[in-house]
């Protein structure tokens, strides 16, 4: 038996599937578990692109110098002020999820706000499908959202392959990775 457990009911992110609906914007206060810090010279177009590219909204500001985005639980980002961001994406990224149903509106939204910001969306070997944006502020950012799970897809073997087996297969809590 492994240490893993089904622990789905901590996670804002609903059950994969083409009629899953997107929890509120998640407005109350929490000790953060982990976030993301990103410098930006212009903190204005900065949070307007994440609010109306991304859907984040502001949580609180210091005005001038740092604003507070979030989206669902524990999709936390903190806008900072700097002089300069760099010259180009890192390789790192960050990724945050959604559901099915926001996928081409994001990745549309993003591209009218910033023309060859987008990658995608495109399908993955772990059975999401993802949109890759380049923020104001250069930051490499992935909006992500699980497909239904499909136990004859090609996505499913290669999840096997990892190990990782679907609910209710009969493996209780993936004790093939122990």
């Amino acid at each position: 038996m492994s240490d893993y457990s089904n622990a789905f009911e901590m996670s804002p992110v609903p059950a994969p599937g083409p009629d899953a609906v997107p929890p509120e914007p998640f407005r109350g206060i929490y000790g953060m578990p982990a976030f993301v810090t990103i410098p930006t010279s212009d903190l204005a177009a900065s949070v307007d692109f994440w609010v109306h590219g991304l859907g984040f909204f502001e949580l609180f500001s210091v005005p001038g110098t740092l604003v507070h985005l979030r989206r669902w639980a524990f999709q936390d980002v903190l806008l900072v002020a700097a002089e300069s961001v760099p010259e180009q994406p890192p390789a790192m990224s960050f990724s945050f999820a959604g559901v099915l149903s926001q996928v081409e509106s994001l990745a549309e939204t993003c591209r009218a706000l910033r023309p060859g910001s987008v990658d995608g969306p495109r399908d993955t070997a772990w059975n999401t499908r993802d949109v890759e944006v380049i923020t104001p502020e250069n930051a490499r950012v992935v909006f992500t959202a699980a497909k239904p799970f499909d136990p004859a897809s090609g996505e499913a073997r290669n999840l096997e392959a990892m190990g990782i087996t679907p609910p209710g297969d009969g493996h209780a809590d993936n004790e093939r990775h122990a």
